[in-house]
């Protein structure tokens, strides 16, 4: 089947070309539009809107990208536990009926302690990957009952919730969902439709994927997966790999005191570890800057020619992942150079392995 790629938008322009987050600053409507115009012109299927604690709402600006776009789809990081659950799922199907249908949730609990305190939330790691539960719980009632619900819990205690607003996808938004802990995958796998994953090596990616499935089995349930990359390419794999090395030179360079503290991430912590084990992984898959940025960002990269870094996520695919997340440092012109080879590459790469697969059959 298809490859979904996706990428990821930011709100303003960027201020080095060796950019870690995109979702800071203020807000430039134009420099929105025209990003979320070259996502879908370079061949984009949706687009990443990410959330921190003091950036822009994401709502907002998923919605005014739509209005600005035909087809491409928005995956929109929502932080559970900051609304009522009941408000959230009228809020998601109340935008999924603006911008047609092209809205997919991003369930995020949060890996950093420092960035929940600032928006008030003291709770514990594990404590709140229990209260997300009782979130979804709550919100995928609404959005499937026929009649009002109620619901008695550690978190949250609801009666004769209703939503008069349904989805215009159905049986409602897709959720996605992140998180690799003992505490966030047998909730991920319990209630999300897609699980994201960073990008790690096969091996241990087919790990974490056969531990999900173990849950999701659970509830009877059958998951799809994402991988996110950030691919350095260039015409040969030498200039791809001097690329590389720029770009580490920069990040390091850069303020590091802009970083999330994500010590208490069980994600962030599996990406630094791999730097223990060497700088390559699986031929293309480069650690050293999420070493050196302490797992924050997305920050394991693909590093060579189109072609190489397309069969590198070609051999995830035959993992059974079925999309991939991709955004470079110089995340404006890294769309438009994704669009002209690397995205045409895998595509390709994905439909000669199904055709393959079915003359097999």
């Amino acid at each position: 089947m298809p490859i979904n790629v996706l990428g990821m938008i930011g709100v303003t322009p960027p201020a080095s070309t060796s950019t870690v987050h995109i979702i800071g600053g203020g807000v430039d409507p134009d420099y929105i539009a025209r990003f979320t115009q070259a996502h879908e012109a370079a061949g984009f299927d949706a687009v990443l809107i990410g959330h921190r604690s003091t950036s822009a709402d994401g709502f907002l600006i998923a919605q005014h990208a739509a209005y600005n776009s035909e087809r491409i789809k928005f995956l929109l990081a929502h932080r559970a536990g900051f609304t009522a659950p009941t408000q959230a799922a009228r809020r998601v199907a109340t935008l999924d009926n603006l911008i047609g249908g092209r809205l997919w949730l991003h369930i995020i609990t949060g890996g950093s302690d420092s960035d929940q305190q600032r928006d008030g939330d003291f709770m514990a790691h594990d404590e709140r990957y229990r209260r997300t539960d009782e979130y979804l719980e709550v919100m995928r009632r609404v959005w499937n009952a026929e009649g009002p619900v109620d619901f008695e819990g550690e978190f949250y205690h609801v009666r004769g919730a209703s939503s008069d607003v349904k989805a215009a996808q159905e049986p409602h938004v897709p959720l996605w969902f992140g998180g690799v802990s003992d505490a966030a995958i047998p909730v991920g796998a319990k209630h999300c439709d897609t699980y994201a994953l960073f990008g790690e090596p096969l091996g241990e990616v087919q790990g974490l994927m056969r531990r999900i499935d173990a849950e999701a089995a659970v509830h009877n349930r059958t998951l799809r997966y994402n991988v996110s990359f950030r691919p350095i390419i260039a015409s040969t794999e030498e200039a791809a790999w001097q690329k590389a090395r720029a770009i580490l030179e920069g990040v390091q360079a850069a303020a590091t005191g802009s970083l999330i503290d994500r010590r208490n991430a069980e994600s962030a912590r599996r990406l630094t570890r791999l730097i223990e084990e060497g700088e390559v992984h699986d031929e293309r898959l480069w650690v050293s800057l999420a070493a050196a940025t302490g797992g924050e960002g997305n920050t394991t990269a693909l590093v060579g020619t189109p072609e190489q870094v397309a069969e590198a996520i070609a051999r995830y695919y035959d993992l059974g992942v079925s999309g991939v997340l991709i955004r470079g440092f110089d995340p404006f012109e890294d769309t438009i150079e994704f669009g002209r080879e690397l995205i045409p590459a895998i595509r390709e790469k994905v439909a000669g392995r199904d055709a393959a697969r079915l003359a097999t059959a």
